[in-house]
């Protein structure tokens, strides 16, 4: 019989295993193909505006998504050999060598590699337009995506197999080679010593995860953050690595000991579910610590992006409001722009042409903009009536009442608007004409009256810094300030005009320094992006879920069958089906529940005071957040159901 022959054999005998690990490289493939597929698709790339930017971003993120499949399918395989180290010693007992035994296994690999590429990709095809018109849908582009089968995406695909089958190979003859023959015959009869238990360090886990939750809840405007804020953030890195870490190795076999210590713990199942998971702290402990951390990492990425791409749509027309807008030009050049704009395809809503105020601020303007430094140099004063005039054609209700001195700071994209009461004003003072005028700040508000100068290739540059002051004052100053004039037009469908930007911003840019804004050069640019990160967070995230449980899932199922000889025992001395499936359940629970609670804990409680406080003008946002923590427990509720039954199946199987 030939190796060839051997490894079919091999694979139709032990179908059932062979079929868990046959799984995982589908899934993997599917996984590469589906997303790597997305940059050759021709329908998508026609639809962008910004294609570089797209294949780029897509081509960062396959990286990524290939490196946790290359971890998941290998934890997969560590599971598979594991199972065979008996079967390899018989092998090494009949004769055959470790270069036959890592051929067969290449073999193996590459058999299994071949039904998961045609299964991948066919499938892969599928999800690949399903996901495309997704992303097309989150970019709200009305573009048909057709079925297709890029030549790169299969060549990827193929090359990720044969990577696989490589590595598998080094790994397998790495186990054969270093481990001796007995060894490999009595491979799973190694039991885990219990860890040894201490009271003071598991009330330690309690403070430490105590520590970090009070800091994190505290808010970033809290005392402690703002004076100390270094020390803080490394409190609360220790509390929740430490604090996690000591959860499970200390505090959960203290648990597990403080139950063993009750009344009832004879009566029933207790003793058999407790008693296994005492052995098994010492070996999950860092599955469990990694799983925590890098769930509530994951899940803050999406929630994060998530939120920025709800926000981007209403971001984009607070920080650029206006369709057009330029600094006036000589009449000629007004006039021009003005036909080009009449002529295109965008009818005119309204066309202002209000003035500012220029002059010198005195005071710091740290008081009145948060970050100054992305402003434009000086100060630009807008009277309350022409700003009234713009708001109120916007149907934004953002209108102010001045008097006197009194102004407004556009402090636009600040996170913590302010509005001043009486007697709480601070002063501005500003220079006009070697004249000074104090101004008291009645209200520091998150909104633009010009927005960011943009360009249709470069996005934005700094913004206006505008304050709006009441007529009268206005009135005082307008002889002693230069003054500047503004174009502003809305138009309709002003997100699709990015041809008429470039038309009017190759006109106004001829003149250097002069201040231009357009909704549509910051709307694609933003959208695209922000939806091609949220539609490669999603992936990653859905990824990342999928391989920390898989690594409880493959744990659980290893010690299963290692378990397999005492759940026998049990059953000669009269042992019932029913009391094994409560005991596995239990069992399972106690593993698969704590990791996921304490990285929606983590997650929440930071995102909760740190994210979105600062949007709370969005009020569905927390339902969304809630939604993908939920969809997180749920997968984690799948594989739990899941590796209970399998279990189940594997205790019941004669050792």
């Amino acid at each position: 019989m030939s190796l060839f022959d051997l490894t079919i054999r091999n694979v139709k005998r032990n179908f059932r295993l062979y079929s868990i690990y046959l799984l995982s490289m589908i899934i993997g493939v599917i996984i590469q193909y589906t997303f790597s597929s997305l940059m050759y698709n021709q329908d998508i790339v026609d639809a962008l505006q910004n294609r570089e930017l797209f294949q780029t971003g897509i081509a960062i993120a396959s990286v990524v998504i290939f490196l946790f499949i290359i971890f998941f399918i290998l934890y997969a395989n560590s599971f598979f050999m594991r199972q065979r180290k008996k079967e390899f010693g018989m092998y090494l007992l009949y004769g055959l060598n470790e270069r036959q035994i890592v051929r067969m296994v290449f073999y193996e690999t590459l058999i299994m590699g071949l039904i998961s590429l045609v299964v991948g990709i066919l499938l892969g095809g599928l999800l690949s337009k399903l996901f495309g018109m997704l992303l097309m849908n989150l970019m709200q582009y009305d573009q048909v995506i057709s079925l297709s089968f890029p030549i790169g995406s299969i060549a990827t695909a193929a090359a990720v197999i044969l990577l696989i089958a490589l590595i598998v190979s080094v790994q397998s003859y790495i186990l054969v080679n270093r481990v001796q023959l007995t060894e490999l015959f009595h491979a799973k009869q190694k039991a885990e010593k219990p860890v040894r238990i201490s009271t003071a360090m598991a009330i330690l886990a309690v403070l430490l995860i105590g520590v970090a939750f009070s800091l994190i809840c505290s808010g970033q405007q809290s005392a402690v953050w703002q004076d100390y804020g270094t020390y803080s953030l490394i409190a609360t890195a220790i509390g929740i690595v430490g604090g996690t870490y000591l959860f499970f190795r200390q505090f959960a076999g203290w648990l597990l000991q403080l139950i063993s210590r009750g009344k009832k713990y004879h009566e029933g199942n207790t003793v058999l579910w407790t008693s296994s998971l005492r052995f098994q702290i010492r070996g999950n402990t860092l599955n469990l610590t990694f799983i925590s951390l890098f769930s509530a990492v994951i899940m803050m990425l999406l929630c994060f992006v998530t939120i920025n791409y709800k926000v981007q749509f209403e971001a984009v027309g607070r920080n650029v409001p206006n369709a057009i807008a330029y600094e006036s030009l000589d009449p000629a050049t007004n006039q021009q722009i003005d036909g080009v704009i009449k002529s295109s395809k965008h009818d005119i809503r309204y066309h202002l042409k209000p003035e500012a105020l220029v002059v010198e601020p005195v005071t710091d303007r740290g008081i009145a903009f948060d970050n100054p430094e992305y402003y434009i140099p000086g100060l630009w004063l807008v009277s309350e009536k022409s700003y009234n005039e713009l708001i109120q054609l916007r149907g934004d209700m953002q209108q102010v009442e001045l008097q006197g001195m009194e102004a407004v700071t556009l402090s636009q994209g600040s996170d913590f608007p302010k509005h001043f009461a009486a007697g709480e004003s601070p002063d501005f003072a500003v220079k006009a004409a070697g004249e000074e005028k104090t101004f008291k700040i009645a209200e520091k508000k998150d909104y633009a009256y010009l927005g960011w100068a943009t360009d249709p290739v470069l996005a934005m540059g700094k913004k206006p810094p505008m304050f709006v002051i009441s007529d009268e004052a206005y009135a005082e100053l307008s002889g002693l300030a230069e003054k500047k004039s503004f174009e502003i037009y809305g138009l309709t469908d002003a997100k699709n005009a990015e041809e008429l930007s470039k038309q009017v911003s190759g006109i106004v840019s001829k003149t250097k320094g002069t201040y231009y804004s357009s909704f549509a050069d910051v709307y694609s640019k933003q959208i695209e992006s922000s939806s091609l990160l949220l539609f490669a967070a999603g992936f990653l995230a859905l990824i990342a879920t999928f391989a920390l449980a898989s690594v409880i899932y493959f744990k659980q199922l290893r010690e299963a069958t290692e378990e397999r000889q005492q759940y026998a025992i049990l059953r000669k001395i009269g042992a019932e089906n029913r009391q094994f499936r409560s005991v596995i359940r239990k069992q399972l629970l106690f593993v698969f529940l704590p990791p996921i609670v304490l990285g929606l804990l983590y997650s929440w409680t930071i995102i909760k005071y740190y994210i979105l406080e600062s949007v709370k003008d969005f009020p569905e946002l927390p339902g969304i957040v809630w939604s993908i923590m939920g969809v997180f427990f749920l997968i984690y509720l799948v594989f739990y159901a899941s590796s209970a039954n399998l279990y189940y199946r594997i205790i019941n199987k004669n050792p």
